[in-house]
């Protein structure tokens, strides 16, 4: 490893003498630079061993000035060559140094500079070698890690070892994997020096180590590493939930059930002997993308995920399903997803699996960050029909209704749904809209001549009122 000055001192063969009382840096030498310049100050960088033989220090004015010089670079000590132009070094060069608390030594003729450059080289080459080494049994350790069944925890472990300092992993502003951050402001909050990790799926990940650590270079390789294995469970997480939501659609849909259904789920890690709940997550327009790859929170790793109507479908066993929402929820919104979620009830059975899925698809339209099951309705087994052309049904009547509204602001669409929310009560819708009741009848008339649906009807009231639903479903 690179060489303390006192070492170099002592090293056998050289024969360098120290003069002065000057202490000697522990700080390892960087380099070994040779100069007969009068002011070799704009050529050194610190941390090196000057070498000079004095042979443009004629006085004694130019031989302060130059120890003068090296000591402002920041050099760790002077070494004068005699023999050549000074028969030993000159006593302005010896006091200017003991002054400037300059170590110095003497050179004798016999030795060449050579000889004291390359022990220092060698020294420091060995040391680069020596931490290329480490760095690649370091290389070895991490993929193994990775690799070895342990994941991503294992290697963050590993890399806490390797480091000397606690390591964490964060996607989507939680932590995933690695040490807890402590809270920002506290007396015992750690400074973290903080590593994106790229994977090409704009999932904010972060690799985080408390400072102070060692071996940063080992943190750039782990970090790669990182990215690799997160992009494959992202591809995992694509292939898996697209495979689950066909699976999932096909028993919703009622095109596979019985044993065919049981056998199927079984594949797919559910097991429809014990009762299952399905949670549904839907978020805003343009987010959707995200939840083919969304890594789940604590608590969810046994549960199945699938994407369907894009929509990310969790099946889970688990007891505290309501706390487990919550959970979900919080993270959610915590990684900047404007996001609900809809729970259905707890069943066994593969038709039992098809009821929770339509429960947490109705419980959605609640419109709350976190919304439970009601007593499933007739309207929510309409909609979650394939074979009933519901979409075309609510274009039919509605389309007209919204056109008429957007070319003359008539607000009949907000009127129907008043009136059908409110039991059909004139009166009520209104109080509600602060409306004259004579407008409110001559807003239903303008409806029942664009749909030709009477809303105080029965049957016509049922059939806007679904119209109306899947609307508000698109």
């Amino acid at each position: 490893m690179a060489i303390p000055l006192i070492s170099l001192l002592s090293a056998p063969g050289l024969n360098l003498a120290r003069q002065g009382t000057a202490p000697l840096p522990e700080t390892p030498i960087q380099w070994v630079a040779v100069t007969e310049l009068e002011d070799p100050l704009p050529f050194l960088s610190g941390g090196e061993v000057v070498l000079t033989t004095g042979v443009r220090q004629k006085t004694a004015a130019a031989q302060r000035n130059f120890v003068t010089r090296v000591r402002e670079a920041g050099a760790l000590a002077v070494g004068f060559g005699v023999g050549l132009t000074h028969g030993k070094i000159p006593p302005a060069f010896l006091e200017q140094a003991e002054e400037e608390g300059l170590p110095i030594f003497s050179v004798p003729y016999e030795t060449p500079f050579i000889a004291i450059g390359k022990i220092v080289a060698d020294a420091l080459a060995a040391d680069t070698y020596a931490g290329l080494e480490s760095l690649l049994r370091g290389h070895q350790v991490l993929a193994a890690a990775l690799l070895g069944g342990g994941g991503i925890p294992a290697l963050l472990r590993e890399l806490a070892a390797m480091t000397g300092a606690e390591v964490a992993l964060f996607q989507y502003g939680t932590r995933v994997a690695g040490a807890a951050s402590p809270v920002a402001g506290s007396p015992t909050a750690t400074i973290w020096h903080r590593v994106p990790v790229a994977t090409g799926l704009k999932d904010r990940c972060t690799l985080t180590v408390a400072e102070p650590f060692r071996q940063a270079a080992i943190v750039d390789y782990a970090q790669s590493l990182i990215s690799v294995e997160l992009s494959n469970q992202a591809r995992r997480r694509t292939s898996e939930r697209a495979a689950a939501g066909q699976l999932i659609q096909d028993i919703t849909r009622g095109t596979l059930d019985g044993p065919d259904a049981a056998a199927r789920l079984a594949s797919a890690g559910i097991d429809t002997g014990t009762r299952q709940t399905v949670v549904m997550i839907d978020v805003a327009s343009g987010q959707q993308r995200a939840l083919r790859t969304l890594p789940l929170p604590a608590g969810w790793e046994s549960a199945v995920a699938a994407i369907l109507e894009d929509r990310l479908v969790l099946l889970s066993g688990a007891a505290d399903i309501g706390q487990l929402a919550g959970d979900l929820s919080s993270y959610l919104h915590g990684a900047g997803f404007t996001a609900q979620v809809g729970v259905g009830g707890s069943y066994a059975q593969p038709h039992g699996l098809r009821w929770s899925y339509f429960e947490a698809r109705e419980a959605l339209t609640h419109g709350h960050r976190i919304n439970t099951a009601d007593r499933l309705s007739l309207t929510s087994l309409l909609l979650a029909s394939g074979d009933v052309p519901l979409a075309d049904l609510a274009a039919e009547t509605l389309d007209p209704v919204a056109a008429f509204d957007a070319r003359h602001g008539a607000g009949l669409m907000v009127t129907l749904e008043k009136y059908l929310s409110l039991n059909g009560s004139v009166a009520a819708v209104a109080e509600d809209l602060q409306l004259h009741r004579n407008t409110v009848r001559y807003r239903l008339q303008q409806l029942i001549d664009l749909t030709g649906y009477d809303p105080g009807v029965t049957a016509d009231r049922v059939h806007l009122y679904l119209a109306l639903t899947v609307r508000s479903l698109r």
